[in-house]
């Protein structure tokens, strides 16, 4: 349970409506005349196909159409189709720089593309035909081992990929003591409850209601608007809950627009469901990545130069880049630091980002090769962070506008018990199990966008708050709930939230940790706007509060009082009523100021783990978390503990146990599949034990709150490989940490 919070715990305001089933999530919603959509996949990765029967699944029971690269729909924004006989690329991209366009060629860039959507009359039926779809095939040998495709991986267009360098290149070299060791990250998916999909109905020849899985319901109104030429206010987007999304939904897929070009088509409601295998094919993944750290230090510890290569895979069809080495540039006080990122094209579906984007994946490395360094200098693991602690970000020569991290060192470091540590490997046992405590830092940019918020507070004394942003499952409702509680002083089951659909005031994507410090930021904004109209009502002549200073004035429980004379108050329902208001309602844009130009604005996490590991089998089993989070004023206690929790869980899955397999023979998956995709389930997660500095940045927002989803995981992967060195004394840098790896070392 989180500690030392100034706000008093709370229950997620729709957790009831969770576990008794009220939440309803896009798959649920049902429309008159509804059809479903069945996607038919390719089965080889690279080639073209030579043929494609449609007839059997044309002619099946309740099949209203079938649709392939030969009678697909056309796509107003993404150009006219392909002419001649379908060979080759479109003309022109869809969206973001994409130059792949579902059914529109015979081309196969990936296993598993989309070469027909079946529609019938119920989902057994739609399932039924596309197994009788069948298509040949022109082969190619597919390119889909990026261990054997690093000599070709090539640096990304764009400033944030450029090759970095502070100081001297490489200067690593001229220390005493160096280090250089390989790290590799295998693909991980995305797997949440929630399958992906879509339902989509035409209501008018320019007018669309969607229901989506999407973590932001402005952006999928935006790009179907792109796609269809039709105004956004035409398009009515709606996702109120969402069973887990980690990054797949930060995009609108191919497979969502063909399904809304299908339902004009057809002229009846379309819902897709994405399979589970499908969710390994078609909505991204973590990308499969190869990383070389090389450290010099002199033999007191001090950093003196850190060289940070990485190399990760994309498609042939379109470049994804993540921030693998940004942590890198400015995490310790080092005068010579040279970052390299580079990715390599392959026959795979693009991926995308995943909790903790990028920064998850260049941690491992970073924190992994800090340990390693700590060692080979007889250093304590902290002890040595803390000998190259900065207090000025390096990379941007500016302060950070708040970091304190070293105390989450100090208090995650009692709460594990690092005592007990010993710095020399394989010296602690428990009866047959050999024990080690790792640790690890994780840093994630803190930022604040802009969002517009709607608030209308009633003469009863109950508040509505709107806002267009989508909550994925962080708890963001509650979190807005708890911010106009804290402004307005309405009690939080007064306090009406809703959010999740495209008719509600604007707001961003839910990604990248900015929610709470964007929204919350206009909540507050919005909510201090009704306090000032309270206000002026209250102290304007002949008002019970007359004279008293407007900003004097607090409001607890339906009341305004003066805060000096708490004799002085009135009923926030008599004030409304005499001024002959039911409501009142404002609506505010919020944004950030110069201020962001001026600080560094980062979350900072230090996650320690105590392991246990069996020399006879060679399971690892974490058997003790502790993670701290430095991320600014904790809002929501409860909501922030779950976050941190849920890191946990997702980072052990990353260390012990989450890998997708290909065959690279036919570049596809063996392992698509919950059976033997292994995500980490209650058996995996030991108590964890959540622990929040819960300080205000004094500049990022109005509440001093920072983001915390992406930092609750950033880190704990190196965390747990830490802890396995210091329990067996072998290094593995290959994840995930599994029996065999294990057991191959200590033979």
């Amino acid at each position: 349970m989180t500690k030392d919070t100034k706000n008093p715990p709370i229950d997620r305001v729709d957790g009831r409506m969770k576990v008794t089933g009220g939440a309803k999530y896009f798959a649920e919603f049902e429309m008159p005349n509804m059809t479903y959509c069945v996607i038919v996949g390719s089965d080889i990765a690279r080639g073209t196909i030579a043929s494609i029967d449609t007839k059997k699944a044309e002619n099946a029971p309740g099949v209203v159409g079938v649709f392939t690269h030969q009678n697909m729909p056309p796509i107003p924004g993404w150009d006219a189709p392909a002419q001649g006989n379908g060979n080759g690329p479109p003309p022109g991209p869809p969206s973001g720089g994409e130059k792949y366009r579902i059914l529109h060629t015979k081309e196969i860039l990936f296993d598993g593309q989309p070469i027909a959507m079946v529609i019938a009359d119920t989902f057994e039926r739609a399932t039924y035909a596309a197994s009788l779809v069948k298509a040949t095939y022109n082969k190619q040998t597919p390119k889909t081992d990026l261990e054997k495709n690093l000599a070709k991986g090539v640096t990304p267009k764009g400033e944030r990929s450029a090759d970095y360098v502070r100081g001297t290149a490489d200067g690593y070299k001229t220390a005493p003591v160096t280090l250089e060791a390989e790290y590799t990250l295998p693909t991980e998916v995305h797997n949440p409850m929630e399958m992906h999909g879509i339902l989509a109905h035409w209501t008018g020849d320019d007018k669309i209601m969607i229901y989506a899985k999407t973590q932001g319901v402005k952006a999928t109104q935006r790009a179907m608007a792109q796609a269809f030429k039709i105004a956004p206010d035409g398009i009515h987007v709606h996702t109120e809950f969402m069973g887990g999304g980690f990054g797949m939904a930060l995009r609108t897929w191919p497979q969502e627009t063909a399904v809304v070009a299908i339902a004009k088509k057809v002229g009846r409601p379309v819902k897709l469901v994405m399979t589970r295998s499908q969710m390994f094919t078609l909505v991204g993944h973590r990308p499969y990545t190869v990383q070389t750290i090389n450290l010099g230090a002199d033999k007191n510890g001090k950093l003196i130069g850190i060289a940070h290569a990485a190399t990760g895979e994309t498609a042939s069809y379109e470049d994804f880049t993540e921030g693998t080495v940004g942590m890198t540039k400015f995490m310790y006080d080092c005068p010579n630091v040279s970052t390299r990122y580079k990715i390599v094209p392959l026959d795979r579906g693009v991926p995308i980002w995943m909790r903790g984007p990028g920064e998850a994946t260049g941690a491992y490395a970073l924190e992994s090769a800090m340990d390693e360094m700590a060692h080979k200098l007889n250093l304590d693991p902290i002890q040595f962070r803390l000998l190259n602690y900065t207090e000025t970000d390096p990379e941007h020569n500016r302060p950070y506008s708040d970091k304190n991290l070293k105390e989450a060192y100090q208090r995650g470091a009692d709460a594990i018990g690092w005592t007990k540590r010993s710095n020399q490997p394989g010296n602690n046992r428990d009866g047959d199990w050999l024990v080690g405590y790792g640790m690890s830092s994780g840093v994630f940019n803190a930022s604040r966008g802009q969002a517009t918020a709607r608030a209308i507070l009633n003469a009863d004394g109950s508040l509505k708050v709107q806002c267009g942003v989508t909550d994925i499952g962080p708890g963001t409702g509650t979190a807005m709930a708890m911010i106009a509680h804290n402004v307005l002083g309405v009690p939080v089951e007064k306090i009406k939230v809703e959010y999740g659909d495209t008719s509600l005031p604007n707001a961003p994507m839910q990604g990248g940790s900015t929610i709470t410090s964007t929204v919350g930021s206009a909540v507050h904004d919005v909510c201090t706007a009704v306090k000032t109209a309270l206000a002026e009502m209250a102290t304007k002549s002949g008002s019970p509060l007359a004279g008293v200073a407007p900003n004097s004035l607090t409001l607890a429980d339906g009341m305004l009082s003066a805060s000096n004379d708490t004799g002085k108050k009135v009923a926030v329902a008599d004030l409304m009523r005499s001024n002959n208001q039911s409501t009142i309602d404002k609506t505010l844009q919020s944004k950030g100021g110069p201020e962001q130009e001026k600080y560094s604005m980062y979350s900072f996490s230090v996650h320690f783990v105590q392991v246990r590991v069996n020399p006879v089998t060679g399971v690892v089993r974490v058997s003790k978390a502790v993670s701290v989070a430095d991320s600014g004023r904790i809002v929501s206690p409860k909501t922030a503990a779950s976050q941190m929790i849920g890191g946990v869980a997702g980072g052990i899955g990353m260390a012990l146990t989450e890998e997708a397999v290909i065959d690279h023979r036919y570049g596809r998956y063996v392992n698509n599949n919950l059976a033997d995709y292994h995500v980490a389930v209650n058996a995996d997660v030991p108590h964890t034990e959540t622990i929040v500095i819960d300080k205000p940045d004094p500049y990022i927002n109005p509440m001093g709150a920072k983001g915390m989803g992406e930092i609750a995981l950033i880190g704990f992967a190196a965390a747990v490989a830490n802890a396995v060195f210091n329990a067996t004394g072998q290094r593995i840098r290959t994840l995930p940490i599994t029996p065999d790896k294990v057991m191959q070392k200590l033979v």
